[in-house]
């Protein structure tokens, strides 16, 4: 494979990756609406979600009742939200950089691979403390495991764009002033 195909293939990755990234970070925004909207559709008459999945629908009830009392008494608390979803747009954009120019940016890819490995623990640990279901953490840790995978997979393409040729791997040192 060419080093421009294998450049091409690295951007679609990315461009991928970053899409995920921009909408998980853009339905952080509306979440009182969206869990009402969830909620509606799981409860319906034809779902069959309450038969064959209650904890589910329970859980999904629990939580837009407990955003809604939020929203209404304390809506400050879901500034916390906005600011995960602004965190998910701003880790987006650094993905511009491998995006430009994959070999030199790679510390991008080993850092979203980090961030993906965090999530783990983060929900073993403080799923528990804030009541969440395992099954909800398990559903959570399951976001780093799918987005570590095209991380590996464009971080694998990087390494084999940097042995083609003659992007140097990492930038030169700034030579300090005589």
């Amino acid at each position: 494979m060419s080093e421009r195909a294998l450049s091409r293939r690295i951007r679609v990755w990315l461009v991928v990756f970053i899409v995920c990234l921009v909408l998980s970070g853009l339905t952080a925004f509306p979440l009182v609406h969206e869990l009402r909207w969830t909620e509606s559709l799981l409860t319906s008459s034809a779902s069959p979600f309450p038969e064959h999945l209650p904890a589910l629908t329970e859980w999904i009830t629990r939580v837009r009742t407990g955003l809604d009392e939020a929203d209404a008494k304390y809506p400050f608390v879901l500034y916390g939200t906005d600011w995960l979803a602004f965190a998910h747009l701003v880790i987006a954009v650094a993905f511009y950089g491998p995006y430009r120019d994959p070999v030199r940016n790679i510390w991008v890819i080993e850092f979203g691979m980090i961030a993906c490995a965090g999530i783990i623990p983060l929900a073993l640990i403080c799923g528990p403390i804030r009541d969440i279901p395992l099954w909800w953490s398990v559903i959570d840790m399951s976001f780093g495991v799918f987005g570590v995978i095209p991380l590996l997979v464009v971080r694998r393409m990087i390494k084999r764009l940097e042995a083609m040729g003659d992007t140097p791997a990492r930038p030169s040192p700034v030579p300090s002033p005589a």
